[in-house]
């Protein structure tokens, strides 16, 4: 009998033995997905979350208002394509050849080329900073605050991001910003939208009559779709987060799930934005405060409160990025220490050009009777007219074998690039052309 139970005893440490492995196997198992999908998001993810930054997102949601339930929500998604090629294009060139974009303009095509990308970035971002902190203030207006002390607010909450340590840590919290977007998919859902009509749309690409304007909004969902700062940010954070060629997978996968955030977030504003459908007079020219009264009078002020938190995160967050990338093509111009993995004692010009920034975009804001609309107008002008010379040294860095090696351009990726670039390109054209001459 006591051997007996000395069998069973041996049995049943044995089993919890085996019972323990598999847990410790398990969770070891769980570790290393949670490591994994760590790894996977990063810059992409920020890139293209912040492509929905505050101007984008009255865009998209005029546009939904504008043409109801249209063709735009599947050219939205079709858009996606064409951030997709970009940013991978941006993301490659970054791990492999280490350098920032600016630094390689540079090298390969002198001090001109160089200095005329990095000055015009850094007014095109400034005014950006500036539409981002309408977004900010708005959404703070709302809930009461005054109009400065919402700018002082939005300018303290943007700087407080160099008071964190460490790269990582830095883009672990700007991510965790990024979930706050789940705002506009709930909307979207209070919305309750005609499935139907949806379908219908995806089948047949119908819209709600013609408008005269229809090409313009054509052009600026187009232009949207990648902005000057995207391609400089990505590359710059990649080097920044120690990325290289053996992670360009990675990298890739990244960029993926970025981008399906992205039009996941923009449909989900459109599809908002229908809701108003025929109740927003003067449509052309309506701000953010006008749209989130218009959500609480259609839908409630739980959807107007929805938005106003929306738009808010997604001004400070983008505001973030865009001067990110200000601060590392300035720094990568002149060779100044510019790891966010510095102190600010250790790299001071770099955080300087961030801090600057930031405080000359909220001085600006704060001026008196400032045509904002018109700001809005002609930094998505200088956005066209940057775009098309970093389009083409994109395409062109890419396909350099001293410079990539075996990761340049494929025949398939340089046809699909070529392309995108072209409708880039002309789309910018058009707009700048639309918006002053015509």
């Amino acid at each position: 009998m006591n051997q007996l139970n000395e069998n069973s005893l041996n049995e049943l440490n044995i089993n919890n033995s085996k019972f323990e492995n598999m847990t410790g196997r398990m969770e070891n198992n769980k570790l290393k997905l949670n490591i994994l999908m760590l790894s996977l998001i990063g810059p992409g993810v920020l890139a293209a979350m912040g492509d929905n930054d505050a101007g984008g997102i009255i865009s998209y949601c005029i546009t939904g208002a504008k043409f109801g339930i249209s063709f735009f929500i599947p050219l939205t998604i079709c858009l996606s394509i064409l951030t997709y090629t970009v940013q991978e294009m941006s993301m490659r060139l970054g791990n492999v050849s280490r350098k920032g974009f600016v630094a390689l303009i540079g090298k390969y095509y002198g001090n001109f080329w160089m200095k005329y990308q990095l000055y015009t970035l850094l007014i095109e971002n400034i005014l950006m900073l500036v539409t981002e902190f309408m977004g900010t203030t708005t959404g703070l207006v709302m809930i009461g605050v005054p109009f400065w002390l919402g700018t002082v607010i939005s300018l303290g909450l943007m700087l407080s991001i160099m008071t964190f340590k460490g790269y990582l840590k830095r883009e672990k919290i700007a991510l965790f910003m990024g979930i706050i977007n789940i705002v506009f998919i709930v909307i979207a859902f209070m919305s309750k939208p005609d499935i139907q009509s949806m379908l219908n749309t995806f089948a047949s690409w119908n819209y709600t009559g013609y408008s005269p304007d229809m090409s313009w909004y054509i052009a600026a969902i187009v232009g949207n779709s990648v902005a000057p700062w995207m391609i400089f940010f990505q590359g710059s954070a990649c080097i920044d987060r120690g990325a290289v060629e053996e992670h360009i997978h990675i990298g890739r996968i990244d960029t993926l799930i970025g981008c399906i955030i992205q039009v996941i977030v923009a449909v989900c504003i459109i599809i908002s934005g229908a809701a108003l459908f025929g109740h927003i007079g003067n449509i052309e020219s309506a701000g953010p405060a006008m749209i989130i009264k218009a959500f609480e009078d259609n839908m409630g002020k739980i959807a107007g409160i929805l938005f106003a938190v929306g738009i808010f995160n997604a001004g400070l967050l983008t505001s973030i990025t865009i001067d990110l990338s200000s601060s590392w093509c300035a720094a990568e111009a002149f060779k100044w220490p510019h790891s966010l993995n510095d102190k600010i004692n250790e790299a001071p010009k770099f955080y300087a050009v961030y801090a600057g920034s930031a405080v000359i975009a909220a001085f600006i804001l704060l001026i008196p009777n400032l045509p904002l609309n018109y700001m809005a107008l002609l930094t998505q002008v200088i956005g066209g007219l940057l775009i098309i010379p970093i389009l083409i040294f994109l395409v062109v860095f890419t396909n350099k074998k001293e410079l990539m090696g075996n990761y340049k351009n494929s025949l398939f990726v340089n046809i699909r690039a070529c392309a995108v670039t072209a409708l880039l390109i002309g789309a910018a054209l058009f707009f700048i052309v639309h918006s002053f001459v015509l």
